[in-house]
């Protein structure tokens, strides 16, 4: 009887894709690509070819074009509102970048044992700045940095400790310090955020072993929780350089720097040369030096990152 039973026949096998098909997907693919590409190149490689080109050239945007060579970038690296403005945007970076990540990291480490609601209320209330407008909060600074009269923390310290306060926004010894404590204060949620983030990685049995082995806090936090945490820290670094390097809003609102040349960074130059005296070639030159600048910084710290970043393997 088995020989006599019909064998079922076999299901015929799927035809592999054919070209057309994988033309069709292509096609899609290009379809939902297509409005990102426009503008990354509208918006990024366009512009930046184009500044490219203007910093070898003499133009003002409506009379005729002349090419110049590496005039713009002489005059640029020759002139004193130049190197002043590089000066003043270096000494915000020295003192927003390292003040800023390790109050951030303080503070991460002690919202990090916190449990409950009270966690989450301190991180809201910490994040707040970053979603301030930062027009809105440099003129809230405004208020609180301004001179004896009028100022909430001259008026503060005058009245509680006798201290008569500095013209915090005027005075060319402390505007950079006025600065750096508003880029500081607008930065520090976005921070603590990532360095939670980065210690919620960390694996719990190795705080667990070295309180078993008596290591107190502060040799659990420099022989574990720092090395452990030091790709966020990388990360967080490259971040604030850069973001420091190219501070502008703030402070532009917060100090007028076309009247305080204290406060003027590269920035600001660029700006000025370019939309206020119409110096299209040498405000694409400093714009072209600042990112050599910010270029050559990036690459010290990826050279830095084999010796000072440990990551898990």
């Amino acid at each position: 009887m088995a020989l006599l039973t019909r064998a079922r026949p076999r299901a015929a096998a799927a035809p592999p894709a054919g070209r057309g098909v994988r033309t069709r997907d292509g096609w899609w693919a290009a379809f939902f690509l297509a409005p990102q590409v426009l503008c990354l190149l509208l918006f990024l490689a366009f512009p930046l070819a184009f500044a490219l080109v203007l910093a070898f050239v003499q133009w003002d945007g409506l009379g005729p074009v002349t090419f110049v060579g590496l005039d713009n970038l002489g005059a640029q690296l020759t002139s004193p509102a130049f190197l002043d403005a590089t000066w003043n945007t270096i000494k915000i970076a020295l003192i927003t970048v390292p003040v800023g990540l390790g109050l951030a990291v303080a503070i991460a480490v002690g919202l990090n044992s916190i449990r409950g609601r009270a966690a989450h209320v301190y991180r809201v209330l910490y994040f707040l700045p970053v979603v301030t407008s930062s027009v809105a909060a440099a003129l809230m600074w405004q208020i609180i940095l301004a001179d004896n009269e009028n100022g909430v923390l001259n008026t503060s310290l005058e009245r509680w400790f006798g201290i008569s306060g500095p013209d915090w926004l005027f005075d060319p010894q402390w505007v950079i310090v006025s600065i750096s404590i508003v880029t500081i204060w607008s930065s520090l949620g976005l921070n603590v955020v990532i360095f939670l983030a980065g210690l919620q990685t960390i694996p719990p049995q190795l705080m667990e072993a070295a309180r078993i082995d008596g290591a107190g806090p502060w040799r659990t936090f420099r022989s574990i929780t720092l090395p452990m945490l030091s790709p966020t820290v990388f990360f967080s670094t490259i971040v604030a350089v850069i973001s420091s390097l190219q501070a502008f809003d703030q402070i532009y609102v917060l100090v007028d720097p076309y009247k305080n040349e204290g406060a003027r960074t590269i920035v600001y130059l660029v700006w000025r040369l370019g939309f206020r005296e119409f110096q299209l070639g040498p405000s694409s030159a400093a714009a072209l030096l600042l990112l050599v600048l910010t270029l050559l910084v990036t690459l010290v710290q990826f050279a830095a990152q084999k010796r000072l970043v440990h990551y898990d393997s």
